[in-house]
């Protein structure tokens, strides 16, 4: 097997494997609601987080003054 094949061989079954987790998750309802909290924990607090310091660093990276 040549290591090109290997690689597709690993994509394909870590693919089917996250694909049967996703599918175990949504089918148990404690699972469910706690990968939906976890979701909405990241898109209130880290993705705000991450957008301001990519912002700011966009600014000084402009080179313009701060307001």
């Amino acid at each position: 097997m040549t290591e090109e094949s290997a690689k597709k061989v690993a994509n394909v079954a870590l693919g089917i494997a996250a694909v049967g987790a996703a599918y175990f998750v949504a089918r148990t309802p404690h699972l469910r609601r706690m990968a939906l909290g976890l979701a909405m924990s990241a898109l209130t607090g880290a993705l705000p987080a991450w957008l301001a310091r990519e912002a700011q660093h966009a600014w000084m990276v402009s080179g313009r003054r701060a307001v």
